[in-house]
């Protein structure tokens, strides 16, 4: 049997990603202060190869490029973030009315040719002078962000009717505040435990005030996910794959559907108790129009007792002999299936996106082309899984690519490429990929095909 993008149905949401430090730079310019990614990048050994996103893709400059380019690949939905400081300098007080007209330029661009803005509020990007006061380890965050987010709603709800609330609150925590390799590069479980239970709130804050200014529009949030599976069948084994899964898969989004922390597969987080105040197991929790659901890879855990609070450690996949990614992550296309299954299972899911999916891969440009075949398979393949998922049930309603062009990866610097188009970084030339013309193509024929077969090894 085969498959085409008219089996997802005509109301399912196609899309592409980014993020505002991976792509705008003009990082000081125009009234814009500083965020905390603008000063951990500056930091020796804090980024792979030595950059920073200052300049990034100059998206701010080149956006009217850069939606053109996504309006000649068919792709109706483009989903980006606001840049905080870009709106408050100094993350409260006065507005920067140069901000605010960027982002009104923008979601005016896309609307003139027919694409619809979907609008990630967070993206990792916090103001300095806001982590100078302590971050989301301050309780007074929660102030700031519905100051921020009401003022984001009140400017562009007129015309933005798609919203996210938070990206990944696990990974921006977990790795900004626990284990410091992500801005701001605080490390401990007395930072992490707060500012894991001060998103937990803002997510779920950030949705009330949306859905106060516009009961239509539509309000979701997204997180981060990869299938877990222990090493062997020995007990250990399965219990520490166990906490890793709650760590990384539950913390977050069984807060936001009523259930509260997973505190017993997870005892570390009964520590959490220390920050809890009146009516915040209640406030925790919102409904969300959707789930958004971002799945790269699978892990595998296996039971270390020196590993504080897991008992457990991620076993890497280039020591288990599997397809792999520049990134070093497994190719494993079953896993966004089994995480889209999973989603579903939450009685309080009401629709799941998939609002990142992508691959890095050692692109070449050759002769003004990049031909990129093993994206092309790995989109297919995990598009395919989408599908799947859908026909047994589960209400996945739309999928985004990560990325709509090779931009600024955090940590990693620029040598991860992960997008539909190749940027020449020095030269600001964007290139097109193999992997790009064959999604606008899939979005506009209902000839292109995917078999429901799975494909050998061909990564």
């Amino acid at each position: 049997m085969i498959f085409t993008k008219d089996d997802f149905g005509p109301d399912f949401h196609w899309g592409v990603s980014t993020a505002a430090y991976q792509i705008e730079g003009a990082h000081n310019q125009d009234g814009k202060g500083p965020s905390i990614w603008d000063q951990f990048v500056k930091k020796k050994g804090k980024v792979q190869d030595g950059s920073t996103g200052d300049h990034a893709c100059n998206h701010y400059h080149q956006y009217e490029e850069d939606v053109q380019l996504i309006r000649s690949l068919n792709i109706p939905n483009y989903r980006f973030s606001i840049a905080w400081s870009r709106i408050f300098p100094e993350g409260t007080g006065p507005i920067n009315p140069d901000g605010v007209d960027y982002y009104n330029r923008l979601i005016d661009a896309c609307l003139a040719v027919g694409i619809t803005p979907w609008i990630t509020l967070y993206h990792w990007d916090l103001p300095l002078a806001l982590e100078k006061k302590g971050g989301w380890v301050n309780r007074e965050i929660l102030n700031w962000f519905e100051h921020y987010v009401s003022t984001c709603v009140r400017l562009f709800g007129d015309r933005v009717k798609h919203w996210m609330v938070l990206n990944e609150p696990m990974v921006f925590t977990g790795a900004g505040y626990f284990l410091g390799y992500h801005a701001p590069g605080k490390k401990g479980i007395n930072k992490f435990l707060p500012a894991m239970h001060h998103a937990t709130l803002c997510q779920s804050l950030g949705g009330r005030i949306i859905r106060d200014f516009d009961p239509e529009a539509t309000i979701g949030t997204t997180f981060s996910c990869s299938h877990i599976d222990p090493a062997s069948e020995d007990s250990k084994d399965i219990k520490a794959a166990q906490r890793f899964d709650a760590l990384l898969n539950r913390l977050f989004i069984e807060p936001a559907m009523g259930m509260g922390y997973p505190i017993q597969e997870l005892p570390i987080a009964k520590r959490v108790e220390d920050y809890l105040k009146a009516d915040d197991e209640k406030n925790m929790a919102f409904d969300f129009d959707f789930v958004g659901l971002q799945n790269y890879t699978r892990e595998v855990v296996k039971y270390n007792w020196y590993m504080p609070y897991l008992q457990g450690q991620i076993v890497k996949a280039e020591e288990r002999n599997v397809d792999l990614t520049t990134m070093g992550w497994e190719v494993y296309p079953q896993g966004i299936y089994k995480m889209l299954k999973r989603f579903q299972a939450y009685e309080n899911v009401r629709s799941i996106i998939v609002t990142e999916n992508g691959v890095a891969f050692e692109d070449q440009c050759e002769d003004g082309q990049v031909k990129d075949i093993k994206r092309v398979r790995f989109l297919q393949s995990y598009i395919r899984e989408v599908l799947r998922a859908k026909k047994n049930g589960v209400k996945v309603d739309g999928y985004f690519v990560w990325s709509l062009m090779d931009n600024f990866e955090w940590a990693e610097g620029y040598e991860p490429r992960f997008g539909l188009i190749y940027n020449d970084f020095q030269l600001q030339k964007r290139i097109v990929k193999e992997s790009g013309y064959w999604y606008s193509r899939f979005l506009k024929s209902s000839k292109v095909m995917l078999t429901d077969e799975p494909q050998k090894s061909e990564f």
